[in-house]
């Protein structure tokens, strides 16, 4: 996404092995590579789960650059776990990173362009968020990660309803990509390696997505309320929950009739 012109706060809390301190070798390396490609950035390390890490965060850019055009959250940790051996603390660290890291960028930066609009500045201004087919799809062992991804995309459908009238659209990405959460999951690190064959296509690599997130960031962009998933050079809409097939009639339904009726509309999961 590194584009000549460009002007970013690159955030990562980097928290150390141990959870003491931060290590911003992550985001400064992604400065770094802004800077090399011709744009300005900056490292953030506040938590964007915390409130007011969240608007330090808008804050900073507003102090670096002026104004605000583009949020991408992409906040995420795993605790992957069988359900039944999970902690309190695995589900609520995993959605209050993921879904309220979430939440408070965008809250802040949706307070910031509703003042914007308000006094009578036109915006034109995005949100990317960051979803994953374990919401959307569901995967075994992962009911929190699942869980608050999911509502990461319910939440997409619902700011962009929201924040239309002052200008905003809000969209979610699907990345199907090595991360450095995806490389340190036991049994996917394997799968999302690199291809031996240093000229074969490698459908993980990251830079595979940037382009859609570009896009969608794009000030022409058409969309909004839109998840889409994408994995190498394969681009697809992801649908919302839909009606499917059903039994009316006009009256209460006994538990027996249900039986008989909803028996054939289902199957057990396996």
């Amino acid at each position: 996404m590194a584009a000549e012109g460009a002007r970013v706060i690159v955030n990562d809390l980097g928290a150390t092995m141990d959870g003491q301190g931060h290590d911003m070798a992550p985001a400064e390396s992604v400065v770094a590579e802004i800077v090399a490609n011709g744009g300005e950035a900056v490292a953030n390390n506040d938590n964007v789960a915390d409130w007011d890490g969240g608007r330090r965060l808008l804050e900073m850019a507003l102090d670096c650059y002026g104004d605000l055009h583009v949020l991408v959250n992409n906040a995420g940790i795993l605790r992957d776990r069988a359900l039944v051996n999970m902690t309190e603390d695995e589900w609520d660290d995993v959605v209050r990173v993921h879904l309220k890291g979430h939440f408070v960028p965008t809250r802040h930066a949706a307070a910031y362009w509703r003042a914007q609009a308000k006094s009578g500045v036109s915006v034109n201004a995005s949100v990317v968020n960051t979803s994953s087919t374990s919401g959307l799809l569901g995967n075994p062992f992962q009911a929190n990660y699942g869980a608050a991804k999911a509502g990461v995309g319910a939440f997409t459908i619902i700011a962009a309803h929201e924040l239309v009238r002052y200008g905003v659209r809000v969209n979610a990405v699907v990345p199907a990509a090595r991360t450095r959460l995806t490389s340190a999951t036991e049994g996917l690190s394997d799968i999302v390696k690199a291809p031996a064959d240093p000229a074969a296509f490698d459908i993980w690599d990251p830079a595979n997505v940037s382009p859609l997130v570009a896009w969608l960031a794009t000030e022409g962009c058409p969309a909004t309320g839109k998840v889409f998933f994408i994995q190498g050079g394969s681009v697809r809409l992801m649908s919302t929950w839909t009606m499917g097939d059903g039994v009316d009639r006009i009256g209460r339904w006994s538990i027996d009739e249900l039986d008989d009726e909803l028996r054939r509309l289902v199957e057990p999961l396996s």
